[in-house]
């Protein structure tokens, strides 16, 4: 019998050891904005940051897709319901109405929304990205490049002139005049670079990205940073047709993208891209819920944070592989474009680079800190002094 009860006491305690170590590990749901994973997007960067998530916290993570934006009331309520959860996460700020509903209802439930805003909930962190500072590297290479190419113009191309959006612009200016000065200095000249911009006052509009792009060539841009969702699909169109019309199989002109990798979308055309790192939002969220330092409210991460950066290889490679996993992409295409993305980056000259990894450690390190602009008058005022 002693024998018999200590063998039924180890067990227990083994399955206790279980149940707790799995309940250590912690849960996560991502609920996907409408197109789900493979759109080497905001959805894709989510999904990485949930498998992140996986290999280094040992969470279970539950994927959640959204056929419409109907379907995130009811995905995001039927998840809070089962209070499983150690966060659900939203991808994307099309969730902010459903999420800030669904998070009234349970306020026991922790969530987060990745680019967006949810207000007075203390449930809910808002995790936002300091598009500011990793659009000035997109300036500082885009200045040095014309510079290196003896030109004299580079190009913004922006959706809805929307707080959000002066920031980038006014980032971008500012990584202008710092490379602009420094390439001055190193050479003993008084170059400059002008900045063209352009509020296509649409998001979903890529002819009228073309149309402000063809304008910018023009005039003489030979790099054109897109900030302007799906509007800015016409300005990749733009640069490479106008590179093609001269000849090119590679830039220059050069684009730039934004948000997430988008090197792959023209390669030979697109050398970087801004990224708002949504996996490293999703796996900060879960990471606090599990230590204990979840905090609803606005929570920026900054580049130094890993919240903003400039794309790489590899992290065209990690979003063409998600891409493959949803079958959106074949293998043959993802090598192809990896291609043409490295012959893009080894077109622009390296001192174009040196001057963005420079900036980028002048900001981690808060030797440089970049202006904010968010509202008109203000972001006026940098369109004026950063020249």
């Amino acid at each position: 019998m002693r024998r018999s009860s200590l063998m039924v006491a180890v067990l227990l305690v083994a399955l206790f050891a279980v149940s707790f170590s799995a309940a250590a590990q912690g849960s996560l749901a991502i609920v996907f904005d409408v197109g789900g994973r493979g759109d080497l997007s905001f959805n894709d960067m989510g999904a990485l940051g949930g498998d992140r998530a996986k290999q280094e916290l040992g969470v279970t993570v539950r994927e959640v897709e959204s056929t419409t934006t109907a379907d995130f009331l009811p995905n995001l309520r039927a998840l809070a319901r089962t209070r499983q959860y150690d966060v659900i996460a939203g991808i994307g700020f099309l969730l902010e109405d459903a999420m800030a509903q669904v998070a009234a209802e349970f306020p026991n439930q922790k969530f987060a929304i990745m680019d967006g805003f949810v207000a007075d909930l203390p449930n809910v962190m808002s995790v936002n990205f300091s598009d500011h500072e990793g659009s000035a590297l997109m300036g500082a290479l885009a200045a040095t490049t014309a510079l290196e190419l003896g030109a004299d113009t580079v190009g913004i191309v922006l959706g809805i002139e929307i707080p959000i959006l002066l920031r980038f612009e006014i980032g971008y200016r500012a990584g202008v005049k710092w490379a602009v000065d420094r390439y001055n200095a190193i050479h003993g000249t008084d170059k400059s670079v002008r900045v063209l911009h352009v509020y296509t006052g649409a998001f979903d509009d890529p002819a009228r990205g073309k149309t402000a792009a063809e304008a910018m060539l023009g005039q003489g841009a030979v790099v054109i940073y897109q900030v302007a969702g799906a509007t800015g699909l016409g300005v990749f169109e733009a640069v490479e047709e106008f590179a093609r019309a001269q000849g090119r199989e590679v830039g220059p002109p050069f684009a730039i993208g934004v948000d997430s990798a988008q090197d792959w979308i023209a390669p030979g055309f697109i050398p970087v891209s801004m990224m708002k790192r949504v996996d490293v939002g999703v796996f900060t969220a879960i990471q606090r819920a599990l230590d204990g330092t979840f905090e609803g409210g606005v929570t920026e991460l900054t580049l130094a944070e890993g919240g903003v950066s400039a794309s790489t290889l590899e992290d065209n490679v990690d979003m063409m592989n998600e891409a493959i996993a949803a079958g959106t992409v074949t293998p043959a295409q993802r090598d192809a474009a990896l291609a043409g993305i490295q012959r893009a980056r080894e077109a622009v000259p390296p001192s174009a680079w040196e001057a963005l990894y420079m900036l980028d450690d002048l900001i981690r390190t808060g030797a440089f800190e970049v202006p904010v602009a968010l509202d008109a008058q203000t972001a006026e005022f940098y369109r004026q002094t950063l020249q």
